[in-house]
């Protein structure tokens, strides 16, 4: 049991949460100045004014570790919902490439971007899956996330995407960042299918989805929705197909060129359509009217070098916003959620409350994680993060550092003094 006592700030994201939020509601942060929060078990016992948690805690008469919060910032444990967590090997040489011109597609036509990580994570054993990925998770943890969701698309075969998929199952079960499954064997067209990308359409509908759905190793079905990758009417088909074995459907879409993956987004239902740099202002419409998240991934620009999603149209036009690191081996090699959250705000124009929002209880909704995590209420899950900040502005003020103090995840102290204690 712990009592987090005398926080200078808890951002709690209480409110109605049977929804994601948009508009206004995403600067809603349910702030308590001078708050304590009580854990018991796994779960959140008491959230409100200090001197009511101490009044809880005494008249409880029971033992509990104290964590002084003092002059801190307290919030909910950090959700990310876009990673590609699970590979093999690194790419630091495309970022040579790219800073000589070459762009993202061109890389990858040349034998690079996914398919050089396919090639990586295929030669990679179980163990050694575990063993790299164990390593980003830690990062993950020690920068105050405590739930992400990890695709598959490294394996684009049937034995190697699930192989990805084993190794988050296990690592859900043995590490203290809770993993959400997505399968993504429509990450892109292996090499071997060039010729006929349909016939690696029919491979993953007939023979992959319906392997991971027996398995029950993933809960969402995802697609790279793009020219050169995988058409509309390709990715439409790939979708419904996962719906039909019981996976619900995310989507890439509209990162490199508008595509009308956002409109695919909302015609299928998917939960979330992902990336957005290039969605049309219809798309944005279609997705507002259909409830889907938007997860933007700022990092991910950043690193490409490129023009960033328009937080500020989506966000005017009631579209749920989610932010991500989208960590992977190209375009994104970060656990830094944190320096992300600081993009958000440095190049898409998020105000600091919108972006706490978007990375804890629209997350959490993104992932179908908002009943049990994303907000500090009495009840849930017991996942929560103690800043080195005084408010909470002052998160994306001091940008580019890690503030992250102390993480207890399912009631347990995991980080304390910016390091991970319980190994």
């Amino acid at each position: 049991m712990i009592y987090i006592r005398n926080a200078a700030q808890v951002v709690t994201m209480a409110g109605p949460n049977d929804k994601p939020r948009t508009g206004a509601g995403m600067s809603e942060l349910g702030l308590i100045e001078n708050g304590g929060i009580v854990l018991e078990g796994e779960t959140i016992a008491f959230v409100g004014p200090d001197e009511e948690a101490r009044r809880y805690v005494e008249a409880s008469g029971r033992e509990y570790e104290v964590i002084d919060a003092s002059g801190k910032l307290v919030a909910p444990g950090l959700v990310d919902p876009h990673t590609h967590v699970v590979f093999a090997g690194s790419r630091e040489k495309e970022l040579n490439m790219r800073l000589q011109g070459a762009t993202y597609m061109e890389i990858m036509n040349a034998g690079g971007g996914i398919h050089s990580s396919t090639a990586r994570t295929r030669e990679a054993s179980e163990e050694q899956l575990v063993i790299e990925t164990r390593k980003r998770l830690d990062r993950f943890l020690e920068h105050g996330v405590t739930t992400i969701e990890a695709k598959s698309g490294y394996g684009l075969r049937l034995e190697d995407e699930l192989k990805q998929l084993r190794v988050a199952r296990r690592l859900n079960e043995e590490h203290p960042v809770d993993l959400v499954s997505t399968f993504m064997g429509a990450h892109a067209v292996p090499k071997e299918y060039k010729a006929d990308p349909d016939a690696y359409v029919k491979l993953v509908t007939d023979v992959m989805i319906p392997a991971v759905a027996a398995e029950g190793l993933a809960e969402y079905c995802d697609v790279f929705c793009e020219e050169g990758v995988f058409t509309p009417e390709q990715s439409r088909v790939v979708l419904e197909a996962g719906k039909r074995w019981g996976l619900k459907p995310k989507i890439h879409a509209d990162e490199i060129e508008p595509y009308a993956g956002g409109e695919l987004a909302a015609e299928i239902g998917a939960v979330s359509a992902e990336h957005l740099l290039r969605v049309s202002d219809e798309g944005i419409r279609a997705m507002a009217e259909k409830g889907v998240i938007a997860v933007l991934l700022p990092g991910t620009a950043f690193f490409l070098m490129t023009k960033p999603a328009e937080a500020r149209k989506m966000i005017e036009a009631g579209v749920p916003v989610a932010l991500s690191t989208d960590r992977n081996p190209g375009s994104c090699p970060t656990e830094s959620l944190p320096f992300v959250m600081n993009l958000a705000c440095l190049t898409m124009k998020m105000t600091p409350a919108e972006v706490l929002t978007a990375c804890t209880i629209n997350a959490a909704h993104a992932i179908g994680r908002a009943g049990r995590i994303g907000s500090l209420e009495a009840g849930k899950q017991a996942d929560v993060v103690v800043f080195d900040a005084p408010n909470y502005l002052y998160l994306q003020y001091h940008y580019g550092v890690n503030l992250v103090e102390t993480v207890v995840k399912k009631g347990k102290t995991v980080v304390a003094d910016g390091r991970r204690t319980d190994r």
